[in-house]
Order: structure tokens, then C-alpha cells, then sequence
């Protein structure tokens, strides 16, 4: 059975830093683009980053220069790294994967999702 685990949520103050991690287990993920995406309360899920096999990246707008998508692909481990969190980054923050690009990005049609880790910053 497959299962996203992220961790590294927590309260923050502004300015603050925090990096989350997602571990697959299951099986392997080998070629699979990873992203992470979030939800804050009363809206709908948001894009956050994406990092294909290769390692290309994409970001967010709103998060572009402030977090950093990795990943070990031989672990089956995701990382975002979150540097200058402010009171909008608060929301629940989802790893997923899929074999498409597309999907990772949109979020539409994912095939694995982890029950989310939770980051609240205060002003």
C-alpha cells in the first residue's frame, strides 16, 4: 500500500523558516514528478512547487525566491524548504505524486496525495 507521510509543520512567526518533508513508501517512484501543494482554511488547494526527475523546477508566484523543492528520489523523499514564511503562507501543505507533469502542477487527476502537515505563521 502506498503512503505520502509529510512532517516538518508547525507554528512560526513571520520571517521565520521551516522545512517539510514527504516520505513514500509503497513502492518506488523512480521517473515520477513530486510537488507540493496547500490549502488554507475556506479555500480551494494551490500550487505551491513541482521538481521533475531531472530536477527542473517550478514555483508558485507567490512563493518564487522564498521556497526550495528537492528531492531524493532514491529514498522516495520530498523536501520544501520555506525561508521568509509570512501570515499568507498559513494552510495545510500536501505532497504529491504522479506520473505526469501535468498533474503535478494542476493538481488535477493526482494519483498519490499525503493527508497533509499543517504550517500556521503568525504575524
Amino acid at each position: 500500500q502506498v503512503q505520502l507521510v509529510e512532517s516538518g509543520g508547525g507554528l512560526v512567526q513571520a520571517g521565520d523558516s521551516l522545512r517539510l518533508s514527504c516520505v513514500a513508501s509503497g513502492r518506488t517512484f523512480l521517473g515520477y514528478p513530486m510537488g507540493w501543494f496547500r490549502q488554507a482554511p475556506g479555500t480551494e488547494r494551490e500550487f505551491v512547487a513541482a521538481i521533475s526527475w531531472p530536477g527542473t523546477t517550478n514555483y508558485a508566484d507567490s512563493v518564487k525566491g522564498r521556497f526550495t523543492i528537492s528531492r531524493d528520489s532514491a529514498n522516495n523523499t520530498l523536501w520544501l524548504q520555506m525561508n521568509a514564511l509570512k501570515p499568507e503562507d498559513t494552510a495545510v501543505y500536501y505532497c504529491a505524486i504522479d506520473r505526469t507533469w501535468r498533474a503535478v502542477v494542476s493538481g488535477v487527476g493526482v494519483e498519490y496525495w499525503g493527508k497533509g502537515t499543517l504550517v500556521t505563521v503568525s504575524s
